[in-house]
């Protein structure tokens, strides 16, 4: 038997479904069961902040498993294999330069993870951005009415 199931909700999708497609305007983007989407990421997310205001990347580059760094929000997002490994090694590349590792936080990839890599946005951007299309659509049409 075979059910489909539309959700903007991927942590329902994580617990209920078998197989899972993403959809990206229309077009079928990655499918696979969960557990395939998460691992096609490639690590853990290590999430790691420092009290200095300057650009550490090359440094957290530079560590062995560290395979993608980003800087979000103040804070930088790694992409990194053997999370649990690769962690201490950043911290300590860090001290040895002279920084203070203020946050640090270790996760396995989510499906929220998975969708942000596959479509380069946040489910919640994509949320926003189809409102806003269909309130300007409304918007549009109501004033066609009033002429």
């Amino acid at each position: 038997m075979t059910l489909f199931m539309t959700t903007h909700y991927l942590e329902e999708a994580d617990a209920l479904c078998d197989r899972i497609a993403i959809i990206d305007h229309g077009k079928i983007v990655v499918t696979g069961t969960p557990s395939e989407l998460k691992d096609s990421l490639g690590g853990d997310i290590i999430t790691i902040a420092i009290r200095e205001n300057v650009d550490v990347t090359d440094i957290i580059q530079s560590v062995e498993n560290v395979k993608e760094v980003r800087k979000e929000n103040g804070a930088y997002r790694v992409k990194a294999m053997k999370g649990e490994v690769t962690a201490p090694l950043i911290i300590e590349a860090l001290r040895r330069k002279g920084y203070t590792v203020t946050r640090l936080s270790l996760t396995e990839p989510t499906l929220n993870e998975v969708y942000l890599e596959y479509t380069g946005k946040a489910l919640r951007d994509t949320e926003e951005s189809s409102r806003a299309e269909f309130m300007a659509q409304r918007i549009h049409l109501w004033r066609a009415r009033k002429r």
